[in-house]
């Protein structure tokens, strides 16, 4: 399913956008509050943009074993791995985002 992996690349660049933009803001939050608070939302729009692809990557999966079965171990195994990092990378960001408004 070569639709997942193209998802799954741009889930990996919003994860990595959120990232930069929430340590952005946290390094600039003293200094200059208002520049902080816009790449602490823009952070969490990319979050929003990370859920979004990932809700239809969901679909598409859930479409694929409706018609098909279940996907082949290797393909399947491989999407675990990849989907396992990015939920632990989403939680470092969400973590980040936090801390921010502490």
């Amino acid at each position: 399913m070569k639709i997942i992996k193209c998802i799954s690349d741009y889930i990996d660049e919003e994860l990595h956008d959120a990232d930069k933009y929430i340590n952005m803001a946290m390094k600039v939050k003293a200094e200059h509050p208002e520049l902080a608070e816009l790449f602490y939302q823009l952070s969490l729009e990319e979050m929003t943009h990370m859920n979004r692809l990932h809700n239809e990557a969901e679909k598409i999966i859930t479409a694929y074993r409706r018609q098909n079965g279940e996907p082949p171990v290797a393909m399947q195994a491989v999407y675990d791995y990849v989907h396992e990092k990015m939920i632990e990378h989403a939680k470092e960001v969400k973590i980040a985002q936090g801390m921010f408004r502490e």
